[in-house]
């Protein structure tokens, strides 16, 4: 495998990983920011911070909603907030992939269409969330949605 040092300067992402203690790992982007990965104490870890498959959801949580907003923000949606809940299911042997993801958006706003909300779930789910369609070579991914009617600001 080569180094980073070795990576073309076409490569599109480079991350760090470090060994903290333990089992504990400091993950660092290029873009400057580090977040805290640790295994459950059952494992050798103390609990500092989520384990790596939890990033993996929670990034790829991230994908999606950023994808959504965006989407319906260029449609000219008044999208004032969106929440992504996921649960999923991994293989019960090694390698422990997950076999099951479902996304469940709750998107908040003024007057918000279902078909554009809808629209927008599926143009992520399908075209632009590079995270969720790799992990969807091995899971099963389901998706719904809600929209709630964003509260009139306090005069």
């Amino acid at each position: 495998m080569k180094s980073t040092k070795e990576w073309s300067e076409k490569s599109a992402m480079k991350v760090r990983i470090k060994l903290h203690e333990n089992v504990c790992f400091v993950a660092e982007s290029e873009s400057g920011h580090a977040i805290v990965m640790d295994g459950a104490p059952e494992g050798g870890g103390r609990n500092l911070g989520p384990r790596p498959m939890e990033t993996v959801l929670m990034g790829t949580g991230g994908c999606t909603a950023y994808d959504v907003v965006h989407i319906l923000r260029k449609a000219r949606a008044p999208v004032t907030d969106c929440v992504v809940e996921i649960a999923a299911e991994r293989a019960a042997e090694d390698p422990k992939v997950f076999t099951t993801i479902h996304f469940h958006f709750i998107v908040t706003g003024t007057g918000l269409k279902a078909q554009q909300v809808e629209r927008a779930v599926h143009l992520s789910a399908e075209k632009y969330c590079s995270a969720s369609i790799m992990l969807g070579k091995t899971a099963a991914i389901t998706h719904d949605f809600e929209i709630l009617e964003a509260l009139a600001a306090d005069p």
